[in-house]
């Protein structure tokens, strides 16, 4: 296998900072400085800034995945910030190796995912392979069709192009706030929000509520987390 791909597999960080470590004389093999897309064996001895890592079984190993139903004012960052708490603090094991899949706004709750395998959380981000984001959206006031259906065609952003590959209004919606049902396959910074304001909409409350196949228990209380099993996590691999 090719090094940083193993590498990230083994939970050190992404494929790309994998890369931007090699560039930089960061990794060794056998004592040699890496280049990208080295090939290795088990019985290669691999060093990252100095300190060795080791390769054994980690092929045939599951990655760890954690679900995490995320408060609103908490960040995404590993640190905290103005006083407030880090998704990081309510989580076992807080090390380097956890990777985040798919950050949420400090104002947006629900399902959050977590990773020990780089490659895992690549693949379920990267808009290539269009993994599917759900959310619940409040939104003020009664929005048209015709917003509806310029959300679903697409709209010009600072980002881009963005739609929703589904929306729908849920029944029991009435009064000032309206509750919807969508879905969409990049997850850019606040893009539900913004596309509900490029039709002149203010979203009030927003939930992620699935993530590829993966939906939010309702069982899983704000705050906490669990561990994905087996089973689970081979049906998220596929």
């Amino acid at each position: 296998m090719r090094l940083q791909k193993v590498l990230a597999n083994h939970g050190l960080g992404s494929r790309r900072t994998i890369e931007s470590w090699i560039k930089t004389g960061k990794v060794q093999v056998n004592g040699k400085d890496a280049i990208i897309g080295q090939k290795i064996s088990p019985q290669d001895k691999i060093k990252v800034d100095g300190k060795i890592v080791s390769l054994e079984d980690n092929v045939a190993k599951l990655p760890r995945v954690l679900m995490y139903h995320k408060p609103e004012g908490e960040i995404c960052s590993r640190v905290t910030e103005n006083g407030k708490k880090s998704v990081f603090e309510s989580l076992p094991l807080v090390d380097g190796r956890w990777v985040m899949v798919g950050r949420l706004d400090v104002n947006t709750a629900g399902l959050l995912l977590f990773t020990n395998q780089g490659e895992l959380a690549h693949r379920l981000m990267h808009p290539r392979f269009e993994v599917l984001r759900q959310y619940a959206v409040r939104v003020y006031g009664t929005v048209s069709d015709e917003a509806l259906s310029n959300m679903r065609k697409g709209i010009e952003l600072s980002t881009g192009i963005s739609r929703f590959k589904e929306i729908s209004r849920k029944p029991s919606s009435d009064g000032r706030n309206q509750w919807f049902t969508v879905s969409l396959s990049q997850g850019k910074y606040r893009e539900v929000r913004e596309l509900f304001a490029s039709q002149n909409y203010t979203v009030s409350r927003l939930i992620r509520i699935k993530y590829g196949h993966l939906t939010l228990p309702r069982e899983l209380k704000k705050g906490k987390w669990l561990e994905l099993s087996a089973a689970q996590i081979l049906d998220l691999q596929k």
